[in-house]
């Protein structure tokens, strides 16, 4: 049976990892942050001193994902899409967050100075929604707001119907 590929994607902060396990979960899909892969898989290219985290290594976290995702019935998590190939994903999910909400969640996480106002920069100008519209093709890009609880249970109803009519147009 086919199963699709999600992805889901938007500036860190938006709720990504919650939606991308909970749907993973509903729908029997697996699911890959891609964050924890490259954590495990050391998947890095070196470390970038400004932001204070690692440079993820595309080349080899596509080299990693090509099997998993050439089966299908994979969920990704990950705040950039611009380097996963464009035949991987069925459908794609743009998560975006109220900038007071979002503020308050990277806070939370220690988010402060250049990497906070950058990251909220980034919300506020779309910066992942046109990355995704300029990835892949427009009709498969889709946001959605994930500002509180009701939004969560919305998209993941949403996406679960999505999944279910994809599933029976495609077996």
């Amino acid at each position: 049976m086919r199963r699709p590929n999600v992805l889901i994607t938007g500036t860190p902060g938006v709720g990504k990892t919650t939606l991308g396990k909970e749907l993973a979960s509903r729908a029997g899909l697996s699911y890959v942050n891609v964050g924890d892969l490259a954590k495990e898989g050391e998947l890095y290219e070196g470390f970038d001193e400004e932001y204070d985290c690692p440079i993820l290594d595309e080349d080899r976290v596509i080299d990693e994902l090509e099997d998993r995702m050439s089966e299908g019935g994979v969920i990704v998590d990950y705040h950039g899409c611009d380097f996963f190939p464009e035949r991987w994903f069925h459908i794609v999910f743009v998560l975006r967050t109220e900038n007071s909400c979002l503020y308050d969640r990277l806070e939370s996480r220690g988010y402060t100075g250049k990497k906070l106002q950058d990251n909220i920069q980034c919300e506020i100008f779309q910066t992942l929604y046109e990355e995704a519209v300029l990835s892949y093709k427009k009709e498969i890009v889709h946001q959605l707001p994930s500002n509180t609880p009701e939004d969560l249970e919305r998209n993941l109803d949403q996406i679960m119907q999505w999944i279910e009519q994809w599933m029976k147009d495609n077996n």
